[in-house]
């Protein structure tokens, strides 16, 4: 018989699992399972691995109930234009698809049991948060050969319990497409979460973007988990600019030889802020690349990256590249970045590394020497330093929009 010690939860886990009890039904046994796992494991705490850089136990009850903050009218129109858009809620009607696309709804839930991280517990916070939240799916199918002309832009629309989103996205072989998910400010003091699973067919070639921009009372706790097939192309970009305390996890691996990752993100930290972003790039098969660059700004709150690169014995000839770069603007904020190899083949190139850094006064004397304000010459260093990983995206709308997000971050009062 297995006896299970009880745990007296602390209020705030309490409060998160009173929101999720919100609308249960009994016939609902998927989502019952998940609501007495979570009452009897709690959230996860410093002691656990993969959360130790992000006590979710701890900071998720400091995250202020109330707020002053409005969503910005432009989050309510599609960031590129043209795009499909997609609300992720059950009840919402889905729109006619784009040709060579379909979008049907499916009672999948996430499935908690085996954890995506491997320094997690014995099950996957984030799925099980997913579904005992009752997080269904929608599931979106690009056909092979496939070329869509526009985006698709997914929407967990917020409800007064927060958003929840659980998509299961299948890219056919050769085919091509460009997908946005747009995380928009909701109701001050909610749990949302968003889970995806994407699979990348043969040959296929997909531009994901995640565009973070909760409320500074929100708490956001995201995973995307993707395979990548033989000679096919995934390339990430992820702009965290909002929420008060954010997870966003990304597992990607390589399915097939000749498979390709591009990872490049954006964190803008303000005061009282936490954005942990945890990555894994998993090359299981030979003669497959990867790159991921994160750029941080930090003018207070407390940022995470941590991101591990792995190469199983037989994956030989995996050429991977990890780099964490931090731009500290105030000394009420800090940064803890912990890069990490795990590599068991031996014909491999793999780096990685971290730098942390004020910006340079060099640079900031020369601009104010040819007359630019000390403010603004500051704001054009910041700029560079961030504009620089956005234009590898080589999407002439992609780049133009994320550039008039992050110059609205930058221009606010900071």
């Amino acid at each position: 018989m297995n006896v299970h010690q009880l745990r007296r939860l602390t209020p705030a886990e309490e409060a998160v699992i009173a929101s999720a009890e919100t609308g249960l039904v009994a016939s609902d046994q998927t989502r019952q399972d998940a609501i007495a796992l979570l009452r009897r494991e709690g959230l996860p705490h410093r002691r656990i691995e993969a959360w130790h850089y992000t006590d979710l136990r701890s900071l998720i009850g400091r995250v202020p109930a109330t707020t002053s903050a409005s969503p910005a009218p432009e989050l309510l129109s599609p960031l590129l234009p043209g795009s499909t858009v997609v609300d992720l809620a059950a009840s919402a009607p889905l729109p006619a698809a784009p040709e060579g696309a379909s979008f049907t709804r499916s009672n999948a839930t996430p499935d908690w049991r085996k954890p995506v991280n491997h320094l997690d517990r014995e099950f996957d916070t984030i799925r099980l948060i997913g579904a005992a939240f009752g997080a269904t799916a929608t599931e979106i199918e690009i056909a092979a050969d496939a070329d869509l002309a526009h985006a698709i832009e997914l929407r967990p629309e917020p409800g007064s319990t927060g958003a929840r989103g659980f998509t299961l996205c299948r890219l056919g072989a050769r085919s091509k497409a460009t997908i946005v998910e747009r995380l928009s400010a909701g109701h001050a003091g909610t749990l949302s979460s968003g889970i995806t699973d994407l699979t990348i067919g043969e040959g296929a070639e997909v531009l994901w973007i995640i565009d973070q921009a909760k409320g500074e009372a929100e708490t956001y706790l995201g995973q995307l988990n993707v395979s990548i097939g033989a000679n096919a192309r995934f390339k990430l970009f992820v702009l965290n600019a909002g929420g008060a305390l954010v997870r966003l996890e990304v597992h990607a691996e390589t399915a097939g030889e000749g498979a390709d990752i591009q990872m490049r993100g954006v964190n803008l930290l303000g005061p009282g802020q936490h954005i942990d972003v945890t990555t894994t790039l998993n090359h299981t098969v030979a003669h497959t690349t990867s790159t991921e660059t994160f750029r941080n700004v930090v003018t207070g709150g407390h940022g995470v990256f941590q991101g591990m690169i792995k190469v199983s014995r037989g994956a030989q000839k995996t050429d991977a590249r990890m780099a964490c770069n931090t731009l500290l603007l105030s000394d009420e904020g800090d940064f803890s970045a912990k890069p990490e190899l795990e590599i068991f083949a031996d014909d491999v190139q793999c780096g990685h590394g971290a730098t942390a850094g004020e910006i340079d006064s060099n640079h900031l004397f020369y601009l104010m020497s040819r007359g630019i304000p000390e403010r603004e010459s500051r704001a054009l260093l910041v700029k560079a330093f961030v504009d620089e990983v956005v234009e590898e995206l080589e999407h002439e709308d992609a780049i133009a929009a994320l550039e008039a997000r992050i110059d609205a971050w930058l221009a606010a009062d900071r």
